[in-house]
């Protein structure tokens, strides 16, 4: 789709995000006569706050480089039906969204025409795995929220529904692209990260396989800075926290704490060769969606599968093994009871 460009400020923005269009050749020409290439994003789910989050970044007269050519254009606002938190904020953003000039449409397929990418943003996972199968179909790319599905047998679906149909997709907390995160992560800050405690909320949902519905964020920081390579998993459950305690195949210990009955907040500590350092989880969406964007430009996924599956692994033995007592759960277990 075509966009007549008439911001001033954009053609120093294309320049830099690499668009084609050079200074030089275009100096003499009106601004309004410059075009170029638009890439349409379309949003599943308006039962969150991240679809508007993303939208108000994009669709912006002051949109920052890395962001640039790309806007929201179309929104599918359903979404969980059954999950009141989640079907209660659907009018107030929808509305809000409209105000941004983004087209309701009456359902995927409709939107799957209007769109290049996607942007999967239901809040409820269960609906996750029938929605991406759509697009997958469609052959757009597709960044799925989390939580990826509410159960992990529909996790592992999904992904190698994507490997069937050869569509790049990934999913990510947005704590994962946070600034001293990625610091501790590529080993710049404390030098090989030699364990780490993490913590953000861990409210409940009946429908979602227990930490998958919020306490994905803490659990998704954890392995950011730890890496993959968990091999079990315990759990300590209380009616107001979770205690999740990994082993590392290196001999490295991670721990998760969810809080539900006081505003716990997001963060951790790693520990590292060269000290330790807190975990500041203070960035906000942009990280992530500059890495959204990023992704829907090359075709190549941040986050690898197997790294996905792992951390949605680790949750599914926490499950189990809180229901067990708190014994614990050896991770590949996991992965063998899904193929039985």
């Amino acid at each position: 789709m075509k966009h007549i460009i008439k911001r001033r400020n954009f053609i120093k923005t294309a320049t830099l995000a690499g668009l084609g269009i050079g200074l030089e050749s275009y100096a003499a020409l009106p601004v309004e006569n410059i075009v170029v290439q638009e890439n349409r994003i379309g949003i599943i789910g308006l039962d969150t706050s991240h679809s508007i989050a993303f939208t108000k970044l994009l669709n912006t007269t002051d949109v920052r480089p890395e962001l640039a050519s790309y806007r929201v254009v179309a929104a599918y606002p359903w979404g969980s039906k059954d999950i009141e938190s989640s079907t209660s904020r659907i009018p107030k953003y929808t509305e809000e969204i409209m105000g941004m000039g983004v087209k309701i449409v009456d359902s995927i397929a409709e939107l799957l025409e209007q769109v290049d990418v996607v942007l999967l943003e239901t809040n409820d996972g269960k609906p996750h795995l029938e929605q991406a199968l759509e697009v997958f179909e469609s052959g757009k790319s597709v960044f799925i929220d989390k939580p990826v599905a509410a159960s992990f047998s529909d996790v592992v679906a999904i992904f190698e529904a994507a490997e069937k149909y050869k569509i790049p997709m990934f999913s990510s907390s947005s704590l994962r692209y946070m600034k001293n995160v990625q610091e501790v992560a590529q080993g710049k800050s404390i030098g090989k990260v030699l364990g780490a405690d993490t913590y953000s909320p861990a409210h409940l949902e009946a429908s979602h396989s227990d930490l998958f519905w919020y306490g994905i964020h803490g659990v998704e920081l954890l392995f950011t800075v730890m890496g993959t390579g968990c091999i079990n998993v315990s759990h300590t459950h209380t009616e107001g926290t979770d205690v999740v305690v990994g082993v590392w195949n290196d001999g490295r210990i991670g721990t998760f704490r969810g809080g539900r009955s006081v505003k716990i907040g997001y963060g951790g500590t790693a520990f590292g060769e060269k000290g330790n350092v807190q975990l500041d989880c203070s960035d906000g969406y942009e990280p992530l969606l500059v890495q959204i964007i990023t992704f829907f430009r090359t075709g190549k996924p941040p986050v690898s599968p197997e790294e996905t599956i792992e951390i949605y692994a680790f949750m599914e033995a926490a499950a189990i093994s809180k229901r067990n007592g708190g014994e614990s759960v050896v991770l590949e277990s996991v992965l063998s009871n899904l193929k039985k």
